[in-house]
């Protein structure tokens, strides 16, 4: 009896190690895919409101054209730096013992080739070419910033989105070609300078999404909180240059001019970099680098759309056709970023 009991015992112990584990509830794995779309749409969502907010930077040069590119810049950050003192200083005591000598080493570079150096490139660009020429120049971020996250983990193949990167391409060519042959701009030595500084400042900030994008990965601080500190030392940066830009002006300004310089620098720094810096940081921890960088075509579309309404005139069939690709490109991007679910 013993042995039978024994026998038995065994043969169930047997049997129930041969039983299959049993699989996760098909809600469990509904779930898990939910929430990385959920993840997804917020991130594109933060994404597409950074854009619109960027795109009102490429319009405040054009509302001060007594003023230089960097001389507008200088200002803008100065008023970007004050507007983060006052938003930081309650946290100050909580957030700064959290950045190690890595975190400020690049908070130093970040801010002063993505913030200083790129914004009065961009403002170079766009009193020399125009708005359309420079923010569709810049318009080709999100193509080098795909190739260079094509490398990354999470990233799509760069054959699955190619299709998609030559499409909005097409389209950035083809409206930065339409602008440069409307005579936008005549002299062709300003024409030049203009397409010099929109290109350095593609570079520049190029480098800035993808630098940004991989420091904040390893970061202790929030979103909110690092594009704080990225105002604080842009703003200090801004001031030490503020003398010998602003002193060295060809224009003589009087003071409704400068009243009006820096409502045009407040009004920028609050919307493109309070605002847009603190959502595009919230757009880089939830996308992929390669489709944060596509979504950046949403500030390309703002820009134009803000110069066409302080041009006061439509686009024309190009224009439109253009943008249309642009819009598609992106579009087809994002669809190729979408994760395949699998069939229950």
């Amino acid at each position: 009896m013993n042995s039978l009991g024994k026998n038995a015992k065994s043969s169930k112990q047997d049997k129930a190690r041969n039983v299959p584990q049993t699989a996760l509830p098909p809600e469990r794995n509904n779930s898990k895919f939910m929430n990385a779309d959920r993840a997804l749409a917020k991130g594109i969502g933060y994404g597409v409101g950074a854009g619109a907010c960027w795109g009102i930077v490429f319009l405040g040069p054009a509302l001060t054209p007594g003023l230089s590119g960097a001389g507008f810049a200088v200002l803008r950050f100065v008023c970007y730096g004050l507007i983060a003192v006052v938003l930081l200083a309650p946290r100050w005591r909580r957030v700064v013992p959290r950045l190690t000598k890595a975190d400020w080493f690049s908070l130093f570079w970040l801010s002063l080739i993505g913030n200083l150096f790129y914004y009065s490139l961009v403002g170079t660009g766009v009193q020399n070419a125009g708005i359309a020429t420079t923010s569709m120049i810049v318009g080709l971020i999100p193509v080098l910033v795909a190739l260079a996250g094509r490398k990354d983990s999470n990233a799509v193949p760069l054959v699955r989105i190619a299709p998609a990167l030559g499409c909005a391409t097409f389209g950035v060519a083809l409206i930065s070609l339409n602008a440069l042959l409307s005579g936008e701009k005549s002299d062709t030595t300003h024409a030049g300078l203009g397409l010099l500084c929109a290109f350095g400042a593609l570079l520049s900030w190029s480098w800035f999404a993808v630098a940004n994008a991989r420091r904040l990965a390893v970061a202790d601080v929030s979103s909110h909180d690092w594009s704080l500190l990225m105002g604080l030392m842009t703003g200090a940066q801004a001031l030490l240059f503020a003398v010998p830009v602003l002193a060295n002006d060809p224009n003589t300004h009087t003071f409704a001019d400068w009243l009006h310089f820096l409502a045009v620098a407040a009004g920028v720094a609050l919307i493109a970099s309070i605002i847009g810096g603190a959502l595009w940081n919230q757009a880089s921890r939830l996308l992929p680098l390669a489709l944060s960088g596509q979504v950046i075509v949403v500030e390309v579309i703002a820009a134009l759309s803000f110069g066409f309404l302080w041009e006061q005139r439509f686009p024309s069939l190009v224009e439109i056709f253009a943008v249309a690709l642009l819009v598609i490109g992106v579009v087809w991007c994002l669809l190729s970023h979408q994760e395949k679910r699998p069939t229950l």
